[in-house]
């Protein structure tokens, strides 16, 4: 027999929620998390500086959506790449590799779901390693790893 619980909503002023820093270009504030959700879902604004963006990746168990709340964003999906205006929307399956990167000389930001929820555990695990003077790529892979994630490549490039 399994026993479901209900969540407690979530009511966050601007600028509130749980906020993470993912690596030297990117702060995340989750709004609302796996653990708050039930499992279901992750939402979060991620700040992007100036031409920065994740490494390409491939999440194995996790679906994201982003959604460009400002700025302009190239995303490569697979071996797909695309330019999203600010309002555009792309979908990136588990199991695709993926990245993105702001395309502007300002900070950007995008609205992220990840399906099911429970990501904020892996970049607060990443956080302090991604942030380092000297980023050890060896101890970041593992990180993914762990996550059910792996690291495939360097970040996008505007060209």
């Amino acid at each position: 027999m399994s026993t479901l619980t209900t969540p407690q909503y979530t009511v966050l002023a601007p600028g509130d929620g749980l906020r993470v820093g993912s690596g030297p270009s990117r702060d995340l504030i989750f709004k609302v998390t796996g653990e708050e959700t039930g499992g279901a879902v992750d939402y979060m604004i991620v700040e992007v500086a100036p031409y920065g963006g994740p490494p390409l990746h491939v999440h194995h168990t996790k679906d994201e959506l982003i959604h460009a709340a400002k700025g302009r964003f190239k995303v490569q999906i697979g071996e797909d790449t695309f330019v999203i205006e600010e309002g555009g929307f792309a979908h990136l399956p588990r199991g695709i590799q993926h990245a993105f990167l702001n395309l502007t000389d300002e900070p950007a930001e995008l609205n992220i779901v990840f399906t099911p929820g429970g990501a904020h555990k892996f970049f607060e695990e990443l956080a302090p390693i991604a942030r380092a003077a000297n980023p050890d790529r060896a101890a970041i892979a593992a990180v993914f790893e762990k996550h059910d994630l792996t690291l495939l490549g360097p970040p996008l490039t505007a060209d």
